[in-house]
């Protein structure tokens, strides 16, 4: 007899994501992508409180807020850079939201989307680049 089938979410490492300029990363698997928040945003939001996200089915547009992330010195809207169809929302945020400051690239990540249009993923930054643009704008 053959034991159950177990899927592995693969989650992403820092230098495997694409990042937009309002601070979420999105690491493609396929057509499907996850949605996080960069470890420089979680480290200036400071100690997450709570989330709010959106629910498994809904549609979430590029451009248009997805996420609030309540901390313990902010609420801070998170933009989307890609639109598409929400299939998962990370269970862990329910109980334990800090997990966003321990491992914002793997056990942190928000949502999981099937993107509509990938070409929207082409613009973003890679790490690099990101964070030149974030030493642009703290200067």
């Amino acid at each position: 007899m053959v034991g159950p089938i177990v899927i592995e979410k693969k989650f992403m490492t820092e230098k495997e994501v694409k990042v937009s300029k309002d601070h979420v990363w999105v690491g493609v698997d396929d057509r499907h992508v996850h949605l996080g928040i960069t470890n420089y945003i979680q480290g200036a939001l400071g100690s997450v409180i709570s989330v709010e996200l959106p629910d498994i089915g809904d549609k979430i547009e590029a451009g248009e807020i997805f996420a609030e992330i309540e901390s313990n010195a902010t609420v801070h809207e998170f933009i989307s850079p890609i639109s598409g169809t929400v299939l998962a929302v990370n269970p862990l945020l329910e109980e334990h939201p800090t997990v966003i400051n321990e491992d914002p690239y793997s056990e942190g990540w928000l949502i999981e989307v099937r993107v509509r249009d990938a070409s929207e993923i082409d613009p973003l930054m890679d790490m690099d680049e990101y964070y030149h643009f974030v030493f642009e704008t703290k200067s």
